[in-house]
């Protein structure tokens, strides 16, 4: 990874997959600039959906949320980029896609607060991207590659 690299985790929801909206949350985060360094098409289970929503265990929307989550498959992926967990919160929109501005992804794709489509770590809770990603993905799964267009996302880069 260069310096101005970090990695975040990023996961379409079942409502992205069902609705087909994968492949467009990926052009979106590509075409910013973002690199993709891990995907997987997985099948959420009680267990880990526990764990990646430990934050909620006992509040009153915790079950819905686990029973979501577990409905259908999901893709996990890592991005890579200069502030790249503060970036895809940006792209992401509000939690709540009724509020999410036009132009963002729940803004453009969403409704439901229940369903919005997207999950991006929480730039404002330190350490959350390496817990999450750590949750989702073995290090030898997360590869390390320049991509051509770098020299034109970063202006550090020489040309």
């Amino acid at each position: 990874m260069s310096h101005h690299d970090e990695r975040t985790f990023v996961m379409a929801k079942p409502d992205a997959v069902q609705r087909g909206l994968v492949g467009e949350i990926i052009s979106r985060l590509e075409q910013r600039g973002l690199k993709l360094v891990g995907a997987k098409c997985i099948q959420i289970d009680e267990d880990l959906a526990h764990e990646h929503y430990a934050e909620h265990e006992g509040k009153p929307f915790f079950e819905d949320l686990v029973e979501f989550i577990t409905s259908a498959p999901v893709v996990a992926m890592v991005w890579e980029g200069a502030d790249a967990t503060r970036q895809v919160r940006g792209m992401m929109g509000a939690t709540d896609p009724a509020e999410a501005q036009p132009g963002t992804i729940r803004g453009d794709y969403g409704l439901d607060l229940g369903q919005n489509i997207i999950h991006g770590s929480d730039h404002e809770d330190p350490g959350a991207n390496e817990r999450e990603i750590d949750l989702f993905f073995d290090e030898d799964e997360l590869l390390d590659y320049d991509r051509t267009d770098e020299p034109w996302v970063y202006e550090d880069e020489t040309h």
